[in-house]
């Protein structure tokens, strides 16, 4: 299995308080790795590590290294803006743009000069709204508000706009949360799709998400990355009592 990011020894402090411990976490190419545990417990902060989003907090402090592709991400020559073109991201609440649907995808290719003109640009925009399965819904109306759209297909649009710029990589933090079960039930089958093109690492307190969605989990408690394998095995035969213990619902 070809592994996209490599993490060794992961701290994470804030200030003098440390959300994260010597974590060591792999994610597969164009594979889903969910990170599962109690809230509070790291998995969100871990997954803001691989695009650096830990930066624009002045008394955060990353220790270790992450190594996307062989490059440290973490390196003095990695350029912030072209890194986070790479590695996409999709929040918990749907945050689309206060602009049309059709600016909010188009918003990504335009900063980063992607598309070469007009047509390029519709040609980008469909694209992006037909992988996040939501083109059919809104091709006629591409002119009026994102924000007028249902909270599932905001999300969608929101997955929509971090498709646009071509990413390597998509990560997720809880993107379900703030959605009803047939909204949920779309993304889902969504991110299944989406993994033939992209290696998606998602953050989800739903146990069943990750074991529907994901081929790799990792059971994260209080800062400390207590297991990690194979979705499968983690949910059917986990090594750590822990593991087993939260997934039964023992604990949590």
């Amino acid at each position: 299995m070809n592994q996209k990011i490599t993490s060794k020894g992961v701290s994470v402090f804030y200030g003098d308080k440390q959300a994260l411990f010597d974590i060591d976490l792999n994610i597969a190419e164009k594979q889903v790795t969910a990170m599962i545990g109690p809230s509070g417990c790291g998995k969100s902060t871990f997954l803001r590590c691989l695009n650096r989003m830990n930066d624009v907090i002045d008394i955060c402090r990353v220790q270790g290294s992450i190594e996307m592709d062989g490059q440290n991400i973490y390196d003095k020559s990695v350029d912030v803006v072209q890194l986070r073109e790479k590695v996409g991201m999709v929040f918990q609440k749907p945050n689309p743009f206060p602009k049309s649907i059709y600016e909010n995808v188009s918003y990504g290719p335009t900063i980063h000069g992607i598309a070469k003109d007009k047509n390029h640009m519709d040609e980008i925009v469909e694209n992006s709204l037909k992988q996040a399965a939501l083109w059919d819904e809104v091709k006629d109306r591409l002119d009026e508000p994102g924000t007028g759209l249902s909270g599932g297909q905001q999300q969608r649009l929101c997955i929509a706009r971090a498709i646009s710029i071509n990413p390597e990589v998509i990560l997720m933090d809880e993107p379900c949360s703030a959605l009803d079960p047939i909204a949920t039930a779309k993304i889902e089958t969504l991110i299944d799709e989406l993994k033939s093109l992209y290696t998606i690492a998602i953050v989800t307190h739903s146990m069943s998400q990750a074991a529907r969605v994901s081929q790799y989990t990792g059971f994260f408690h209080l800062g400390k990355l207590i297991e990690f394998n194979t979705t499968d095995k983690i949910f059917k035969n986990p090594d750590n009592k822990m593991t087993q213990d939260y997934i039964t619902g023992r604990f949590g």
